[in-house]
């Protein structure tokens, strides 16, 4: 039983709320009162309900973000119509912009905008203790920004269980300097520290608990060189097997300081993800993002010759004034610099981004529905757009899954465009196949098998031993019909020369 119920919807099991767990250690003389209750999109809103009624609430706070406001949304609506006396707190990126507009408050008391580590206790002690009126209507607090000193670190709240199962989540920082307008941090005010002292001797009793993956949260980790040597120096300094550090780097910050200590690490320990987003200058600067693209190869030639660094690199699709021409000469410039993986992501309009002022100039047509994808702009139609969302969906299968770390570099080997080359690739298989997803991984080797043989014109044998080098990678004893006819190593001895083989030149996914 609980007067407070902390909740929200995870787009899976093994994500877990960073920000709840903020609320819950920030509850003060609340917290033995107040309950974390954690589901999944696709679990049914009256299984959810059951399980909140079961506390007895009187307070249930509900986090909304852009992957779960519809879900969200009927849970708070049929948790109302049950229990109407219930006071419902929404809070999360997806209620703190244009509020009034969002559907989902219809059904609430109150929504607490911004960071609400602070605001939502107080408001919960108003409710409990000083018998605050509820409104008739949904009441929105605008949260004052908190002084990160007076925040309490969440760290000792993850469970065993979430240890052993879910993402742990870290930040030594809030805020982001930059104003890339597609982006919420660009609402942000500027970077603000946690006392790192406080923040390692948290980390050290994760380290303690066993945890061996942490993923940081900070948009900008490499920004405070002197705060980001010592987290690295700390992690070095008890580098264990297992352990995995990921982290949101700038592309063209990386001095020698960095340099040096990021060398240091073994082959596997760190993830960097660098978000690109475009190579076009124009691009950037219509988007105020301003970037050193020599800088940025620069950085990433040296992770990939001189380091262990898994590199995960994005660009996006339907930025204004990005065409499909200089799209395409971005993604070839990107797959030259040969990060592990390119994640091609779709534009997606993010609650009070300053982007929208570019929608009449360049006719921006968004879904209306989450994610809030582009659907067309100026410069690139609907069907065209689609057709890069395909092409975004098949570089995932196949590129970015690990499941074809030689093959799928067949398909663009010794061409001058990698992206034109995996386009004709990503056509043919959608004519054939007719959708996207749920192709089972046996299919798609054959497709691409076919691809490689029919299309490019590649000698079947060598195709059919690299594919079924691929295919066997991840531990897989079953031979595919398709390669039953080639005289093909058994797979225990395909397993023996990958081992010999250099773990970094291998393209995976982390």
């Amino acid at each position: 039983m609980a007067d407070i119920v902390l909740t929200t919807l995870n787009a899976r099991y093994w994500h877990s709320s960073f920000g709840l767990r903020y609320l819950l250690a920030n509850m003060g003389d609340l917290q033995s009162e107040t309950r974390l209750l954690e589901f999944g999109i696709n679990d049914r809103s009256v299984d959810m309900i059951s399980v909140i009624l079961e506390q007895n609430p009187r307070i249930v706070g509900v986090g909304v973000y852009i992957w779960n406001v519809e879900p969200a949304t009927r849970l708070v609506a049929d948790l109302k119509r049950v229990r109407p006396d219930i006071v419902i707190v929404l809070g999360g990126p997806e209620v703190s912009y244009e509020t009034e507009r969002q559907d989902i408050i219809r059904h609430a008391d109150f929504v607490i905008t911004g960071e609400g580590d602070l605001e939502f206790p107080s408001l919960c002690r108003r409710l409990l203790h000083e018998q605050a009126a509820r409104p008739e209507t949904c009441e929105i607090l605008h949260s004052a920004v908190p002084p990160l000193d007076a925040v309490q670190l969440p760290y000792d709240l993850y469970t065993d269980e979430d240890i052993a199962n879910r993402v742990i989540y870290v930040e030594v920082s809030r805020g982001c300097p930059f104003t890339c307008e597609f982006c919420l941090s660009a609402l942000e005010i500027p970077v603000r520290l946690f006392d790192v002292t406080e923040f390692l001797a948290a980390m050290q009793r994760l380290l303690d608990r066993g945890v061996t993956q942490f993923k940081f949260v900070d948009r900008t980790f490499n920004l405070n060189m002197r705060i980001s040597t010592q987290i690295l120096e700390f992690f070095l300094a008890r580098c264990v097997p297992g352990l995995f550090l990921h982290f949101e780097m700038i592309p063209d910050r990386l001095p020698e300081m960095l340099r040096d200590i990021i060398a240091k690490f073994p082959e596997g320990v760190l993830q960097f993800e660098i978000g690109v987003q475009t190579f076009n200058d124009k691009v950037g600067e219509l988007i105020s993002r301003r970037q050193d693209n020599e800088k940025l190869a620069d950085n990433f030639r040296f992770l990939r010759q001189h380091t262990g660094v898994h590199i995960h690199a994005d660009l996006i699709v339907g930025l204004p004034g990005e065409t499909v021409e200089s799209f395409a000469a971005g993604f070839d410039r990107l797959v030259d610099l040969d990060p592990q993986e390119i994640q091609v992501g779709i534009l997606k309009r993010l609650k009070g981004t300053p982007i929208t002022r570019r929608d009449d100039e360049w006719q921006m047509v968004y879904s209306e529905h989450p994610p809030f994808e582009i659907l067309s702009n100026r410069v690139i139609d609907f069907e065209t757009m689609h057709r890069l969302r395909r092409f975004s969906r098949f570089w995932d299968l196949v590129a970015n899954s690990g499941n074809f770390a030689s093959s799928s570099q067949l398909i663009w080997s010794g061409e001058t465009s990698p992206f034109h080359c995996f386009q004709r690739f990503t056509d043919w298989v959608q004519a054939v196949e007719q959708r996207t997803h749920g192709i089972p991984l046996a299919r798609l080797s054959e497709r691409l098998f076919e691809f490689l043989t029919r299309h490019r014109r590649l000698p079947e044998p060598q195709v059919a031993l690299s594919v079924w080098r691929d295919y066997v990678r991840g531990g897989r004893r079953d031979q595919p019909n398709f390669l039953r006819r080639f005289d093909l190593p058994a797979h225990h001895e395909i397993a023996e020369q990958q081992s010999l083989l250099p773990h970094r030149q291998a393209r995976h996914r982390t």
